[in-house]
């Protein structure tokens, strides 16, 4: 009787697995199909002869890829024959056959490459200089290529744009000439997308069928409507912790039913204050869940005087009153797709999730991704066999008392063996080790032969994929640096590669 209850939650999971794959393959399908269909040759009546458009997006929240699909789009509704591609797919040989060239490229922390542009950076931008020209990594001559360059980036960062710059740059130290002058949109400026537009407008005048004026004949790109959303509930997860404020909160929409999102998509929110600059926050949830989960944690900004008063969007989503929003009060939101972050391909293998703080939101979400199955939370059966869970939590904060989120739910989970839970707290320490704080990167080493375990697949398992969420400065830089020690240089950057190491930090 065992066996065959065994055997049936063998069949519910592989079923479970083969239908997230099998709907990951059809997206990526169709993807494929759009992009294919760009490629016809260019319609009679277009002056551009056989000349192939190239769009490539370096993206990391999705953005720049969006963009490239409409830019990819434009083109092609003009009859130009186009080819779209992200950056980390455009090898030398491609490059150096390329007459025109338009890149769409968003800026990681400060001045980084996305890691989607990785593969670029190191096989292109880095290779050796002129010294070396006859060397076959040598930097290729590029003196036929026209290029344009879309650089996405936020003011509030000391390298703004440093990646779109970085880009241009090298372009035309390779001998690329520019269609014209590099656009910077910052935090996707509307009149730095409508000179993007104009630009494509005259190309298209110049380039496209006869009848095609220019920006007239583009699409709308505005972007998705923001709606109206209710705040359903709101919790305080941390009361006397020495950190700021950490609140859970759940939203519904006002009308009509609750939207589809993935694990790893994001939440654009409307700050009252900040119009036209939507904040961005990891979902915690998924739509199985009837709400859409946020983790905020109140920030608070120094004024002139020295005293310290609430972030601004922060500030509003934590507090209730005048100048917060109250329970059952509107906020104007819309969903985001984040494809850098979701699983996608990595559906059907296990997950080590690494984060600190607030960034806990975007784990989550993967957690119940793979354990929620409706709106009431039922765990999704692991595979028998001893193999183990199939999910690996890795979350580091201050105190345990104060600073485990989500510490019932996800306890519940490794009490039925469904995941692996390793809490790092940093103010743990002893007196006499204050110097000595412990965080996520610790852990990973401390548990560096487990972890080789799960990436190779040495636990009768697929090879695990490294989902990272959190702080950019201090965890992602100590983590990836552990990463690198512990499975190799190599093999870490062929994880990256196979979009099995992923990050979504800030």
């Amino acid at each position: 009787m065992k066996f065959v209850q065994a055997l049936l939650v063998l069949l519910a999971y592989g079923a479970f697995c083969a239908l997230i794959v099998w709907r990951h393959r059809q997206r990526a399908r169709a993807a494929a199909q759009r992009a294919q269909a760009l490629l016809h040759s260019a319609v009679p009546g277009s002056s551009a002869g056989g000349t192939l458009w190239w769009v490539v997006h370096a993206s990391q929240t999705g953005q720049a890829e969006a963009l490239a699909e409409q830019t990819a789009q434009a083109l092609h509704s003009a009859g130009l024959a186009v080819r779209l591609l992200p950056l980390g797919r455009l090898r030398r040989e491609d490059l150096q056959g390329i007459e025109r060239l338009l890149c769409i490229v968003s800026t990681y922390g400060e001045g980084d490459a996305p890691d989607s542009a990785a593969v670029f950076v190191r096989d292109l931008m880095e290779a050796r200089g002129q010294a070396d020209a006859q060397r076959a990594d040598a930097p290729p001559r590029l003196e036929a290529l026209k290029f344009g360059v879309l650089a996405l980036g936020d003011l509030s960062y000391a390298q703004y744009c440093g990646f779109g710059r970085a880009l241009d740059d090298w372009l035309q130290a390779r001998g690329a000439s520019p269609l014209f002058e590099r656009i910077e949109a910052d935090r996707m400026a509307p009149s730095a997308l409508l000179r993007w537009r104009e630009q494509l407008g005259t190309l298209i005048g110049a380039h496209g069928v006869a009848g095609a004026s220019g920006v007239a004949d583009l699409p709308d790109w505005e972007t998705p409507p923001l709606q109206a959303w209710t705040l359903r509930a709101r919790r305080h997860l941390n009361p006397g912790s020495a950190g700021g404020p950490v609140h859970h909160l759940e939203f519904v929409p006002e009308q009509g039913a609750l939207p589809v999102w993935e694990a790893g998509d994001l939440a654009q929110i409307e700050v009252p204050g900040a119009p036209g600059v939507p904040r961005d926050y990891s979902i915690a949830s998924v739509p199985a869940d009837g709400a859409l989960h946020l983790l905020v944690r109140q920030t608070r900004r120094t004024q002139a005087d020295g005293s310290s008063i609430p972030g601004l969007a922060s500030g509003w989503l934590t507090a209730a009153g005048e100048h917060g929003l109250s329970v059952k009060g509107r906020a104007m939101l819309r969903l985001r797709a984040h494809s850098a972050f979701r699983q996608g391909a990595n559906a059907s293998r296990p997950l080590i999730l690494i984060g600190n703080g607030t960034g806990l939101a975007g784990l989550r979400a993967h957690i119940r991704a793979r354990l929620v199955q409706s709106a009431q939370p039922q765990p999704q059966p692991q595979p028998v066999g001893g193999a183990g869970p199939t999910l690996w939590l890795i979350f580091g904060e201050r105190h345990a008392a104060t600073d485990a989120y989500y510490r019932e739910e996800l306890q519940a989970w490794a009490a039925q063996g469904l995941l692996r839970v390793d809490w790092v707290f940093s103010r743990e320490q002893a007196p006499a080790q204050l110097g000595q704080r412990r965080y996520v990167q610790h852990a990973l080493r401390d548990a560096a032969p487990e972890l080789r375990d799960w990436v190779t697949g040495a636990r009768g398992q697929p090879g695990a994929a490294i989902y990272v969420c959190g702080s950019l400065q201090g965890m992602a830089g100590e983590v990836d640096a552990a990463l690198r020690d512990i499975l190799g240089e190599t093999d870490l950057r062929q994880l990256a590669d196979e979009g099995r190491y992923r990050r979504d930090v800030y």
